[in-house]
């Protein structure tokens, strides 16, 4: 019941944007915490970026100064504004989110689908 839907991939040239978005639905009762992670062709799955409630998100130092990790607890939505993108940042993007469903008051961690990002030299 409960989904992740993220949007915001494309294609976009070295020095360009990019907002990626992660919307969480279904039976949510709060949200705990949020990561973004992205794998790249025949590399392993990093992490990117993460908040927990309560504290400053943490980024990995190779997109320090260049995205920011925001959410809306409002709307169950998570976002990671990427901006300077660089080739190197071309990846396939992950959300993971953490949460306390309603129907069972139990914890679950769930994966989005993914969205790519390719950014060009």
């Amino acid at each position: 019941q409960v989904q992740l839907v993220e949007s915001g991939g494309g294609l976009v040239q070295a020095g360009g944007s990019l907002r990626l978005s992660c919307a969480a639905s279904g039976s949510i009762f709060s949200i705990n915490t949020m990561g973004w992670y992205r794998q790249a062709p025949g590399k392993q799955r990093e992490l990117v970026a993460s908040i927990t409630a309560g504290v400053s998100p943490t980024y990995a130092d190779s997109v320090k100064g260049r995205f920011t990790m925001s959410r809306d607890n409002a709307k169950n939505t998570m976002f990671l504004q990427m901006n300077s993108l660089k080739p190197e940042d071309t990846a396939v993007y992950y959300c993971k989110v953490s949460l306390t469903r309603l129907d069972d008051r139990g914890t679950y961690l769930y994966w989005g689908q993914g969205t790519q990002v390719t950014v060009s030299s």
